[in-house]
């Protein structure tokens, strides 16, 4: 046997009699059982290990939820904020926080998740100060008061490309939004006379833009100023005491828009083109010529511009062209319904002195038209 102790005796001997076991033989005696310390060990670390993580992930949740960072007080400064159409609490707050608005996009994000105001938030832009409190920041973006409204500014004369930009440059409206919409012009409102063709008949103002705004709806709000002036000005009426048509009438204004740049001239100007379309003179504008060529930056054409065969080709066909050339305003409408008396057939700027020199006879007129070449050859204003 080893001295392992595997099997250590009780005290005694193993003969019979009364202190014998009663069915004889030795008695072994119970292994004694090691007390399992290590486990309850491994339990215990493992306990610490899950409160102590639990406090952690709690420490974190507590930060982020209830101790967010955020500004105090109204801010300071000015800066222009857009929300895009479809943004939620979560987009939005990121916004204020990239331009410092609010210092925390959690700040802002923990108050809208219970706050119903957030859902009066309409896309668009809105003038906001910097360093604001969340709660500002919200008040800020749902009082109407600081929604930035855009401004299309559409001069006088403008054609329908230069109107285009003018949208996307004053507005939220993109460029290829506008021109899908004139590409179908069928939704504008335009007039049977228009025969589709929105040239002339956008027209030329200031107008402001509120934030939603599509481009449909823009161009509609522009044919309706058309339409409303032509009803105050009484144009179909005033147009038959001229023999013309209230398209042709636009067409006419639209011209003076380009053919001369002083209010004192545009009735002169009307009546010239009303004495050579009486007397079946071509009308030969350099006006009507640039509109198909596209050509900018001064008053003349070449040859080849004129030996063009568009309608719109006042050198090679007679009479008006088959439309306007730009959108008039109220003030060429109202002298193309209103010409001046007088026989002029002819009409030439003078740069020099800022007027334009009408006459009825060609001699004196092609030497009007030197002067004009002569001090535009060494001056950049014509």
């Amino acid at each position: 046997m080893s001295d392992s102790g595997l099997d250590i005796m009780t005290s005694g001997d193993d003969s019979g009699g009364a202190g014998g076991s009663s069915r004889g033989g030795r008695r072994r005696a119970d292994t004694p059982r090691r007390k399992p310390i290590g486990r309850w060990v491994v339990v215990l670390v493992v306990l610490v290990a899950v409160v102590a993580g639990g406090f952690w992930a709690y420490g974190k949740v507590s930060d982020r939820f209830a101790g967010a960072e955020d500004y105090s007080g109204a801010g300071t400064g000015q800066v222009t904020v857009e929300i895009p159409s479809g943004a939620g609490g979560q987009q939005i707050a990121n916004i204020l926080v990239k331009q410092d608005v609010v210092k925390s996009a959690e700040a802002f994000y923990q108050l809208v998740l219970k706050d119903e105001r957030i859902n009066q938030v309409q896309a668009g832009f809105y003038t906001l100060r910097k360093q604001m409190s969340a709660e500002n920041a919200l008040r800020g973006l749902v009082d109407k008061g600081n929604r930035v409204e855009g401004r299309v500014v559409v001069p006088e004369g403008s054609r329908v490309g230069q109107i285009v930009k003018a949208i996307a440059a004053g507005s939220e409206i993109k460029a290829a939004d506008v021109t899908k919409q004139l590409d179908d012009p069928s939704k504008l409102g335009l007039p049977p006379e228009a025969n589709g063709n929105p040239e002339g008949y956008l027209f030329p103002a200031t107008y402001t833009v509120e934030p939603g705004t599509t481009a449909l709806e823009l161009l509609q709000q522009m044919v309706q100023k058309t339409l409303a002036v032509e009803k105050s000005l009484d144009i179909e009426t005033r147009a038959a005491a001229l023999g013309l048509d209230k398209e042709q009438v636009l067409t006419v204004a639209s011209i003076l828009e380009y053919e001369a740049n002083r209010k004192v001239d545009y009735p002169k100007v009307a009546r010239v083109l009303y004495n050579r379309i009486e007397q079946n003179i071509p009308l030969q504008l350099d006006s009507t010529v640039s509109y198909v060529s596209q050509r900018e930056g001064d008053v003349w054409t070449t040859p080849d511009e004129r030996a063009n065969p568009s309608l719109y080709n006042t050198y090679q066909h007679q009479g008006l062209p088959p439309g306007p050339i730009g959108s008039p305003g109220e003030v060429t409408i109202e002298a193309a319904l209103n010409p001046d008396d007088g026989d002029w057939l002819y009409f030439v700027p003078d740069f020099e002195k800022g007027t334009t020199v009408f006459t009825n006879n060609l001699a004196d007129h092609e030497r009007a038209a030197d002067k004009a070449r002569e001090y535009c050859r060494t001056h950049e204003e014509c």
